[in-house]
């Protein structure tokens, strides 16, 4: 179910993401706006594009999530990929991901003194 999930929302979000898509948006719109008059501006005539606007934010919140997540973890594979490459490297880097927002406030407080001192070492040589 996951998978098709996963596939659905990747079509989806191309499809959601293209020129096409944005014009058939503007077109529903306009199309709505023109109705207008005939339907006296009624409560109802402004309900339909509310209703509408929702429910699309409303499932593209998902979809867009979705697809963030998926781009995030390929991110850290592919980090995780050259963390791995590179021999010098610390490997418990590779697992940064799941730390805690204190883990992390001292991650970059390491690295912060390393850069440091790294620059300090260039300025002299």
């Amino acid at each position: 179910m996951s998978d098709r999930f996963a596939a659905m929302a990747k079509r989806a979000s191309a499809l959601a993401g293209s020129y096409l898509t944005f014009i058939v948006a503007i077109g529903l719109v306009l199309v709505w706006a023109v109705s207008g008059p005939f339907f006296g501006f009624s409560t109802t005539w402004k309900m339909v594009i509310n209703t509408s606007n929702t429910i699309v934010t409303f499932l593209m919140v998902f979809l867009i999530q979705n697809t963030q997540n998926r781009d995030s973890e390929a991110l850290h594979l592919k980090i995780d990929e050259l963390i791995n490459a590179i021999s010098d490297a610390d490997d418990s880097m590779m697992e940064a991901e799941d730390d805690t927002d204190r883990e992390l406030k001292e991650l970059k407080a390491k690295y912060r003194q390393l850069a440091k001192s790294k620059g300090a070492a260039s300025t002299e040589a």
